[in-house]
């Protein structure tokens, strides 16, 4: 097992909105690959929104309802954005501890 200052922030929170987190030395193993995986997506995901987002506050007859939505999906981008960025910030910081 990893000590509690290495474990990996997941890509997803518990039931009560609580971070979850991941220990293991297996960085290949199936839930850190899971982990990969949703980040992954969650990264295209954000960088679709981005564009939609650009498009729609280039139409002038955007209304209101289709900008509060839009700002709505690109709060959560956001917000899995940076978990991710988190996540990785803290395994490189770990990993250049242990070289």
């Amino acid at each position: 097992m990893t000590p509690q200052s290495e474990l990996r922030l997941l890509p997803w929170s518990g039931p009560d909105g609580k971070p979850c987190y991941l220990s293991t030395d297996d960085s290949g193993g199936y839930m850190s690959r899971l982990a990969d995986n949703i980040e992954a997506v969650q990264l295209g995901m954000a960088s679709d929104l981005v564009d939609q987002v650009s498009a729609v506050l280039g139409e002038r007859d955007a209304g209101p309802e289709h900008v509060r939505r839009m700002l709505t999906e690109l709060t959560g981008a956001l917000r899995d954005v940076l978990r991710v960025a988190n996540s990785r910030g803290h395994l490189l910081a770990v990993s250049e501890r242990q070289s």
